[in-house]
C-alpha cells in the first residue's frame, strides 16, 4: 500500500482511462495529473470530453476529483485521491474567438498548447519548415491567458515560436512532455538554447517517457533516461524539471491517426502506425517509483527526488493558476557547481555525468 508521503505530479497524460487506470494511480501514489481533453476538437467537441471526465469524478470519487487550483494537489494527497487537472494540446477548442479562453478556463481548462505540430492561429508547429514564431492574435491569447491563470504550454511548437512564448508571457510557460533534442535528435525535443531560456524565465520542463522521445525509443534504459534527467538539472537547475510522462496506456492504435492527422489532411498514411511499447520500467502508474529509485541511483538526494517528482510542478502551480498573479520573475536556483567534466555534485554527495 502507498503511504502517499510523496507528491507526484504527471504534467502530460493521454491515456484511455477506465477504473483499472484511476486505481493505478492510486496504487502509484500518484497526486495529480494533467489531462489532455482536446487535440483537434473545436469548443463544442471538446465540452463533451469534460462531459465524459464529469461522469468519470461522480463514478469514482473515492479516486478522482476535478483540479483547478495548486491547492487541490495538497487535498488529494491528503485524502488519498488524484486530482486531475484539464489540458489543450491544441488551441483549436478557442477556434477564432479569444472570448472562448475565459470560458474554457470557466470549465476548468488549466493549460493550453499553441500550436500541435502543425502552424495554428497563434504560433508555428514543430514540423513546419518555417517558423514565423507568435501571431498577432498569438500575442492576444498569451496575455488572456496570463490574466486568467492558464499555463502557455509550447510542447509541441517550434523553437522560434517558443522562445517568443517565453519573451512575450507575463508568467513563466511550461514545455509539459518533451526532452533534450542534444540527447534524442527528433524535432518534437527541444534544443539547449530553448531549455537554458526556459529554465531562467522560471519555466518548467516535464520530461517525457513517450519511447519516440527517447533515446534507444523502447529500449531505452532507466540509468539512461536518468542520466538525460542529470545532465539536464545541470544546464537548467534542478527546480526547473519534472515529469510529463505523455502516457498513452490501453489506447487503440487507431487514436495515433487521430493525434498525428487530426481534421486537416486528407492523406492516407503510407504506413500503419501505432503506439510503441512502453520501456520496460515505466509501463503504468504504478511504475513512479522506478523513476525514484533511478534519480537515487545517479546521484540525486532523497529531497531533489521529491523535487523532481512533484514539488517542482506543485510550485509551478502556485504561480500559474492564480488568476491575481502575474509575474515573471525566475524561480530561485539551488543548483550545485559543476566541475570541468561536467560533474555535478548533489546534497548526498554523490556525483553525476551527461
Amino acid at each position: 500500500m502507498n503511504d502517499r508521503k510523496r507528491i507526484i505530479v504527471d504534467c502530460l497524460q493521454y491515456c484511455n482511462y477506465s477504473e483499472s487506470i484511476f486505481r493505478d494511480l492510486i496504487a502509484g501514489g500518484v497526486t495529480a495529473i494533467h489531462v489532455t481533453i482536446a487535440y483537434h476538437e473545436d469548443f463544442a467537441e471538446m465540452v463533451q470530453n469534460i462531459t465524459q471526465w464529469n461522469t468519470w469524478f461522480v463514478q469514482f470519487p473515492d479516486l478522482i476529483f476535478h483540479g483547478r487550483d495548486a491547492g487541490d494537489v495538497r487535498r488529494a494527497q491528503a485524502e488519498g485521491r488524484t486530482a486531475v487537472f484539464f489540458g489543450f494540446q491544441n488551441s483549436s477548442p478557442i477556434e477564432d474567438d479569444i472570448g472562448l479562453i475565459e470560458i474554457c478556463h470557466t470549465l476548468g481548462v488549466r493549460f493550453m498548447q499553441l500550436s500541435y505540430n502543425n502552424q495554428s492561429l497563434l504560433a508555428a508547429g514543430c514540423y513546419e519548415s518555417d517558423d514565423a514564431g507568435i501571431t498577432r492574435m498569438g500575442r492576444e491569447v498569451i496575455g488572456e491567458m496570463n490574466r486568467l491563470g492558464m499555463v502557455v504550454d509550447m510542447s509541441h511548437s517550434g523553437d522560434r515560436s517558443t522562445i517568443e512564448a517565453i519573451e512575450i508571457s507575463e508568467r513563466p510557460i511550461a514545455i509539459t512532455h518533451a526532452n533534450p533534442r542534444s540527447w534524442h535528435s527528433v524535432a518534437r525535443n527541444k534544443p539547449d538554447h530553448v531549455l537554458k531560456a526556459l529554465g531562467q524565465s522560471g519555466g518548467m520542463l516535464g520530461f517525457s517517457l513517450y519511447p519516440y522521445h527517447l533515446k534507444g525509443s523502447s529500449d531505452c534504459t532507466l540509468e539512461g533516461f536518468c542520466e538525460m534527467v542529470a545532465r539536464t538539472a545541470e544546464l537548467i537547475g534542478v527546480d526547473a524539471i519534472g515529469i510529463g510522462s505523455d502516457l498513452c496506456q490501453d489506447q487503440p492504435a487507431s487514436v495515433v491517426e487521430w493525434m498525428r492527422r487530426g481534421k486537416w489532411t486528407k492523406e492516407t498514411p503510407t504506413v500503419s502506425q501505432g503506439f510503441p511499447p512502453q520501456p520496460s520500467w515505466f509501463r503504468s502508474n504504478r511504475d513512479f517509483g522506478n523513476i525514484a529509485d533511478g534519480l537515487r541511483e545517479v546521484g540525486f538526494s532523497e529531497e531533489e527526488v521529491d523535487q523532481i517528482l512533484g514539488l517542482n510542478w506543485l510550485r509551478f502551480f502556485e504561480v500559474s493558476f492564480d488568476p491575481r498573479r502575474a509575474s515573471h520573475e525566475p524561480a530561485t536556483r539551488h543548483l550545485p557547481p559543476s566541475d570541468n567534466e561536467g560533474r555535478i555534485t548533489t546534497d548526498a554527495g554523490r556525483s553525476v555525468r551527461w
